[in-house]
């Protein structure tokens, strides 16, 4: 009897719990599908949200950071965000990364290739969002992966988002698994595209965000000043705290507002 009790209350919690993270949602909708890329030759795990209200909304692409999956940024806050939003909130598209795919093209497959040109065509047509107005971003590596597809695709996103984005001087700093060799970093050097070639990013508006004591903050205010130099629509910031996902947590509100006001103002 006390351990069919105990069983009884578990099913009673377990069903409190599942109803307060349906709540947490405010209505949005949680979508899944598999992404068959004939780049990568793979399928991987994609997830969508949808906004409580319907209707056709811009797209918020996110690239989650190193070692994690989309599922680490299905948080409360994002949910809290989009709610705040009201019917200024994006679909959001979190796309799969690999594990330290940094999202370029490289020796294991053409990773920022199929960001382009498979992934965000297929979450546009999933969540029958807006192909106009889309903004990208991300912390860590996909803030670095976020900067990088929006200088290879100059004109494509109406807002980049780098949220501590991982991004070194030189080949030298980078981790060993980040890029296949010198040679491949220096095709894919976001730092050196800020320095020399700002003007791919012209025509979007970027933002850039680190902690002050975030082992990046050189090098990410180094290529937000330099944006800035050459022309681009650039804001900054250097708040408290590290390098994780606990940083990016507790910004994340700031962040959709910010796309959300930058997403509904843009023209395409």
């Amino acid at each position: 009897m006390g351990l069919a009790l105990a069983a009884a209350a578990l099913v009673v919690v377990g069903a409190i719990v599942a109803a307060s993270l349906q709540q947490n949602r405010h209505g949005a909708k949680v979508v899944r599908w598999s992404l068959d890329s004939a780049l990568l030759k793979r399928s991987l795990e994609e997830v969508g949200v949808r906004p409580a209200g319907g209707g056709r909304r811009p797209l918020l692409v996110l690239l989650h950071g190193r070692g994690d999956t989309p599922d680490e940024l299905l948080d409360d806050q994002l949910f809290d965000g989009l709610a705040k939003l009201g019917p200024r909130a994006p679909d959001v598209a979190i796309l799969s990364g690999g594990d330290h795919s940094f999202y370029h093209d490289r020796g294991d497959g053409p990773w920022g290739s199929y960001v382009l040109r498979e992934a965000i065509p297929q979450a546009v047509e999933r969540l029958g969002a807006d192909p106009r107005r889309v903004a990208i971003g991300g912390p860590s590596m996909g803030g670095y992966g976020a900067l990088l597809a929006a200088a290879r695709a100059p004109g494509r996103f109406c807002a980049v988002g780098a949220h501590s984005p991982a991004v070194w001087s030189s080949a030298g700093a980078a981790d060993d698994d980040a890029f296949d060799d010198p040679e491949d970093f220096a095709r894919n050097d976001v730092y050196r595209m800020a320095l020399y070639e700002p003007a791919a990013w012209r025509g979007e508006r970027v933002w850039i965000d680190v902690g002050r004591d975030d082992p990046f903050r050189a090098a990410d205010v180094a290529v937000g000043r330099s944006l800035a130099h050459g022309g681009v629509d650039v804001s900054l910031h250097v708040w408290p705290g590290g390098h994780g996902g606990g940083y990016f947590a507790d910004h994340l509100e700031s962040y959709l507002a910010w796309y959300g006001r930058v997403l509904a103002d843009c023209r395409r």
